[in-house]
């Protein structure tokens, strides 16, 4: 079990985020807290640097006796970038970077937890690594393989933008490429839920922070084509799960969250009101705090 804590978020420990050498690659990382602690892997979201995971979010689980680690995968903040619309990686790549980046850390078994396309990815260490995972926490994500029934698609409004994309914005103006980066947020948050100023926030320092914002927005969605793309079946995830997934999630609704939950043996759902497809709000932490740190108490 894990031991207790009494250290508050403002007093966690924490590295700034540096260079290491993660899969033949530079990654750029930061850790919270101590070294003695379980290891959370952060697994960010398609086109996400490491600040998709909110530091304070991430104190306050360190807090809880974790020891937390958040990072940039390729193309975004600090980490390796490619030419914007030429990834010169695919999937399997970034499999392989989260099992590299436990490596590059000495970490030899963790707690996963990812969120959106980083769920995807943990499921997949799960079942290509399953030595290496602890724990899978899935966030706002949808299965990583066939379920055997029919899902239901993104709400009417995405359907919508991605039929009719907004144009680019001038990558080299900063204030266009926020308010393209908050538009888009906008989009897939719960319209009751979306504090446009936080959004504003968050991203003009993601901006100030990519070596190449406009590669960090593109390239997860153009990644090369894999020979050999890992299958997922869910009854093999053997893993304990939780899934956490907003009721208002508009790009895998409720019904996503649901089939994790069913098919990866003795899983558990915890829903979010209100939440839409984003990382958790500050108002729903305390409740994945808990369900987080419950569900990783155990080494």
């Amino acid at each position: 079990m894990t031991r207790n804590h009494t250290v508050s978020p403002s007093d966690v420990p924490r590295t700034p985020a540096h260079p290491v050498e993660a899969n033949g690659v530079r990654l750029c990382v930061q850790t919270f807290g101590s070294e003695a602690d379980p290891t959370v892997l952060l697994i960010c979201g398609a086109a996400s640097p490491m600040e998709g995971w909110d530091e304070e979010f991430c104190a306050r689980l360190a807090a809880g006796g974790r020891r937390v680690v958040r990072y940039d995968p390729r193309d975004t903040g600090q980490s390796v970038t490619s030419p914007a619309g030429a990834p010169d990686y695919t999937f399997n790549d970034l499999i392989a970077d989260a099992v590299g980046l436990l490596d590059a850390l000495g970490v030899d078994r963790a707690h996963l937890m990812g969120i959106s396309m980083g769920g995807a990815l943990a499921q997949c260490v799960a079942v290509t690594s399953p030595e290496r995972v602890a724990t899978l926490t899935l966030v706002s994500t949808s299965p990583a393989g066939p379920t055997g029934s029919e899902l239901s698609p993104p709400a009417e409004r995405l359907r919508a933008s991605f039929a009719d994309p907004a144009p680019e914005p001038d990558w080299s103006d900063r204030a266009a490429v926020i308010g393209y980066l908050v538009a888009g947020e906008r989009l897939f948050a719960a319209p009751a839920s979306f504090d446009e100023e936080a959004a504003r926030e968050l991203s003009g320092r993601i901006v100030d922070r990519s070596t190449d914002i406009e590669a960090a927005s593109k390239n997860h969605w153009a990644l090369r084509e894999d020979e050999k793309p890992v299958t997922v079946r869910l009854a093999d995830v053997a893993a304990p799960t939780l899934v956490l997934h907003g009721t208002e999630d508009p790009l895998f609704p409720l019904d996503h969250a649901r089939a994790l939950a069913e098919g990866i043996p003795g899983a558990r759902l915890v829903t979010l009101d209100g939440v839409g497809h984003q990382a958790p709000p500050a108002r729903v932490w305390d409740t994945v705090l808990a369900a987080v740190l419950r569900h990783t108490d155990r080494n």
